[in-house]
């Protein structure tokens, strides 16, 4: 009797696992894979082991400069890896590609997918201190993602070139998989709410996101007459250097300029209560997931020219492309769709068929268990 080839997914956060991967991690189990998830937990650990799954909690501190509390972390990681023996290992994001390399290498784990959800501020920053500091990591990369049975995972096609043209991986190992995929099942297209006009914002609360320049929009249009609704929801990732204070976003709530929600769970509906989705982001990002469920809600977006938005948003299809760092043609773009609902509708269309055609869950889901299948027969 054959048994079960063993999945080992690392990730940070167990929330994000949840958000972004647990969709996959069941189905790969339907698939046939043992499924195990390492990471951190504190909220979601119960829904994950509801799911079928099981769950290795594992403490990783994602801004830790010690070099010993580092070096005992990836020891952690190499006795997880030693004892479970995965057939696949599964990294997702910066910190548990590089150690998850360094443990999957040295307990002799060979076939290794590695998943960067958009390279983030360590490629899209050129402080002083990033650039010192990608150094290292772009030597070490091209140390550990070596492999005839390594595959890297990219969102987006800037991602690839950034990655071959610094020689970090070569072009055979990566597989474009184009986001996290959206469930159009979950994510529907609602009746715009009949009155008013709201712009929501959905994301972590970095002022990368572009958050500082939705505010600034909301106050331009205040200061044209609009009577506009702009809401955030998400929470400040404290580990980001970029971390909005909570101070900031409590008195931008309470001066009444927009309105700060935190994290919610019903996204859908935030959006059916919406009539435009904005994201400013000049992160880095991969293509975020909240464009895709904007869109899969049939929702226009104003978003930058950034890569990762752009390959959710054709300018002027089913939304508008902006500057980044730009809170005048923020605003004028969210002035444009919020005078025209006609447009709005027309956009928030297209924009679901983009769902439909390039981001359905299944797909994406699909084309990564091709990748596991991959390497499984390798």
């Amino acid at each position: 009797m054959q048994t079960k080839k063993k999945l080992l997914f690392f990730v940070t956060e167990d929330w994000y696992f949840c958000s972004h991967r647990l969709p996959l991690g069941i189905s790969a189990k339907q698939a046939g894979y043992e499924v195990v998830v390492v990471t951190r937990v504190r909220e979601h650990g119960q829904r994950i082991r509801d799911a079928g799954l099981r769950l290795v909690p594992f403490e990783l501190e994602r801004q830790s400069a010690n070099p010993f509390q580092e070096f005992a972390c990836i020891w952690r990681l190499w006795q997880i890896y030693r004892q479970e023996r995965p057939d696949i290992v599964h990294h997702v994001s910066l910190k548990p590609v590089l150690y998850g390399s360094i443990a999957a290498r040295c307990a002799g784990v060979g076939k290794i997918v590695n998943a960067m959800a958009g390279l983030g501020i360590l490629f899209s920053s050129d402080s002083l201190k990033t650039r010192l500091l990608r150094i290292p990591v772009v030597a070490a990369f091209r140390l550990l993602l070596s492999g005839t049975q390594v595959r890297m995972i990219l969102q987006n096609d800037d991602n690839v070139r950034v990655l071959t043209d610094l020689g970090v991986v070569q072009k055979e190992q990566i597989r474009l998989i184009r986001g996290a995929g959206v469930d159009l099942a979950e994510y529907m297209v609602q009746p715009e709410p009949p009155e008013g006009v709201r712009v929501l914002l959905v994301g972590r609360m970095l002022w990368d996101k572009g958050v500082g320049e939705f505010v600034e929009a909301a106050r331009l249009l205040r200061a044209r007459g609009f009577a506009l609704t702009f809401t955030l929801i998400g929470e400040p990732d404290l580990a980001n250097p970029s971390a909005i204070p909570l101070a900031q976003l409590q008195a931008w709530h309470h001066e009444g300029i927009i309105e700060w929600l935190g994290r919610r769970e019903d996204i859908a509906e935030q959006y059916a209560q919406s009539h435009i989705a904005c994201l400013p982001s000049f992160y880095g990002e991969g293509v975020p997931k909240s464009l895709l469920e904007a869109a899969a809600c049939g929702r226009p977006i104003v978003t930058t020219n950034t890569p990762g938005c752009s390959d959710v948003v054709r300018d002027g299809e089913n939304g508008f492309l902006v500057p980044p760092k730009n809170a005048i043609a923020l605003a004028d773009a969210i002035e444009k769709l919020a005078q025209n609902p006609r447009l709005r509708a027309q956009m928030g269309l297209a924009g679901r068929k983009r769902a439909e055609r390039d981001f359905a869950l299944n797909k994406i889901v699909g084309e990564t268990l091709q990748v596991y299948g991959e390497l499984a027969c390798a």
